[in-house]
């Protein structure tokens, strides 16, 4: 029974999935680590029958391990074809996904500066599985590929052109989420596809995307996954003035100010209680109503940013953790935006459902579904 393996390490969670390649790619099993670091929680669906298992606190290493182990036991008596792999960084030379050979691992390790973050998680998990699976082929699927084709004025900096050309650009992330959501979109509402689109992937991670055709045309991260939306422990857009203030009168190092950007900010640096929105929501403290209010506030400015982009907007999509389980922050986000044409049914958003729009714009719910797009992509190697 030929089986493909996908791997998606996050930077606080590990996700996994094994699917069937002779039987229409059907999930054969699949799971996720969450809250990796402190209280780091196993969940493991196959078939009918769920478990769920407190780790405790482990690093990416100790989840990839407790992650084979689970699948060696799952998964006996399958042939592992392939493993494909999230990689957040691609680069400038890759667009398309690639079999992960030493040349191509060792490129990829030179991005670790630009996605310290997740690079060095997705890396460490394609040496585990090169160990653990060595007959597979394995494939490296990229979160920055979806925009490579920006326009310039989207991908560039105002800084000396030296730089461009050194690899200092706008890159964009979480594609492979984006394109996911624009194959759902091209298959249930093709009227959709010469229209203007705003995804908004509101998860621990989030950005938001302008499509035009099924094409990334915008993004609001950049060279690296900070910038853009506040996120769980990331502060998105900051003054770059604010960092020259930090190292030159605070004599704060590289890596301290890389580690509060990246693990200090967002919603746990504003609120000082959680970077977790479902515990934001639940708190009463005056610090969490204001980092919900920071949120909502951007994430309204960044859809008419993204709308901007696209000199209009037709359908806005929520997807990710926050953006497909919270009915609370789509109305909070949504609430100023009629200007955009841009109303919700508050009934249908209590209620999740697909759409949600009360007005001229239309405004969906889509769960996305990274693993399917790595899915498809290491089958298409074994077919080659």
């Amino acid at each position: 029974m030929k089986t493909v393996l996908t791997i998606n390490a996050g930077s606080s969670s590990l996700k996994f999935a094994a699917y069937d390649v002779e039987n229409d790619l059907t999930v054969v099993m699949d799971g996720q680590i969450e809250n990796i670091g402190k209280k780091a929680r196993l969940i493991v669906d196959h078939g009918d029958n769920r478990k769920i298992k407190n780790l405790g606190a482990i690093d990416h290493h100790g989840a990839m391990a407790a992650v084979l182990k689970v699948l060696r036991k799952r998964l006996a008596g399958r042939v592992i074809h392939a493993v494909g792999h999230r990689i957040v960084h691609g680069g400038v030379n890759f667009s398309a996904p690639q079999i992960l050979t030493p040349d191509v691992i060792a490129e990829l390790e030179t991005y670790i500066p630009f996605a310290p973050l997740h690079q060095p998680h997705n890396l460490n998990c394609v040496q585990a599985a090169i160990a653990s699976f060595p007959g597979a082929i394995q494939i490296g699927c990229f979160d920055t590929a979806f925009h490579r084709d920006h326009p310039w004025v989207n991908d560039t900096f105002a800084l000396p052109r030296r730089f461009y050309d050194e690899g200092v650009r706008r890159y964009g992330f979480h594609g492979l989420s984006y394109d996911y959501i624009t194959s759902v979109l091209e298959r249930d509402y093709p009227e959709l596809h010469d229209k203007k689109v705003v995804i908004a992937h509101l998860g621990n991670g989030a950005s938001m995307c302008a499509i035009r055709q099924g094409q990334s045309v915008g993004s609001t991260m950049g060279f690296s996954a900070l910038d853009g939306l506040p996120m769980g422990t990331r502060c998105g857009q900051i003054d770059p003035g604010v960092l020259l203030y930090l190292m030159d009168q605070k004599q704060l190092s590289a890596t301290e100010i890389t580690n509060i950007l990246y693990k200090e900010s967002g919603m746990l640096g504003l609120s000082g209680i959680s970077g977790d929105m479902r515990t934001l929501q639940a708190s009463d403290a005056p610090e969490a109503a204001q980092a919900l209010d920071y949120y909502t506030f951007r994430v309204a400015r960044e859809i008419g940013a993204m709308s901007a982009v696209l000199g209009g907007i037709d359908a806005l999509v929520f997807c990710g953790g926050i953006g497909e389980n919270s009915a609370h922050i789509r109305a909070r986000a949504t609430q100023n935006l009629g200007y955009l044409g841009i109303k919700l049914n508050l009934n249908a958003n209590a209620w999740h459902e697909r759409e949600i729009s009360d007005g001229p714009t239309r405004v969906f719910v889509i769960p996305t579904d990274e693993e399917r797009v790595i899915a498809r992509a290491a089958k298409a190697h074994i077919a080659t």
